[in-house]
């Protein structure tokens, strides 16, 4: 006979948490900065945890950007950098300096959206831990790239929701720009 197996905890055999992680985010006492990316938008949550549940100390979404007149993808790389930016300035507004990065179950791959978000946080006040070598630069945070790509690719069905708002490539990164100088204004 072989002995009792233990079922993992829920949660755990559902995928969506790494226990062991998160004991060690929670044993840290700081702040945790939750970075969640869907299908359509970027959120993102300070919370910290205490033995009644987790409690949010500021919270942003991609869909707030629209406020100051971002009108492209939310879930892009630029969005994710002017989220981490919004996500700041309502930090610092309740004094809040530090923290430490919860990415879940997300693969931490070298220049991704969550590391963009990051980044914006670092240079905006917000000190969390972070490596820069696994940083995006600054050209594909502004969105150069897809400037490049768009130009070879204008004529496809691929960009034909931006072919209305956009009159040429080159507009991405001064929309970002402005979007960018409207968040900085705030608050």
């Amino acid at each position: 006979m072989t002995g009792i197996k233990r079922l993992a905890l829920k949660r755990r055999r559902l995928r969506l948490t790494n226990y062991s992680l998160r004991k060690s985010l929670i044993l840290s006492k700081k702040p945790r900065l939750v970075v969640r990316i869907s299908n359509r938008y970027i959120y993102a949550a300070l919370t910290l945890s205490k033995p009644e549940g987790d409690f949010v100390l500021a919270s942003a979404s991609s869909k707030e950007l629209k406020k100051f007149g971002w009108v492209l993808s939310f879930k892009n790389l630029s969005a994710a950098y002017l989220t981490g930016v919004l996500l700041t300035k309502k930090a610092l507004k309740k004094e809040l300096t530090e923290a430490v990065l919860d990415i879940g179950l997300s693969s931490p791959t070298k220049g991704n959206r969550i590391f963009a978000f990051v980044k914006a946080c670092n240079d905006f006040g917000l000190k969390v831990p972070l490596d820069e070598s696994v940083t995006p630069d600054e050209n594909r945070i502004k969105g150069v790239h897809i400037v490049g790509y768009m130009k070879q690719s204008m004529q496809g069905i691929q960009f034909s929701k931006v072919k209305g708002i956009l009159s040429s490539p080159d507009d991405v990164v001064k929309i970002f720009e402005k979007t960018l100088e409207k968040l900085k204004e705030v608050k």
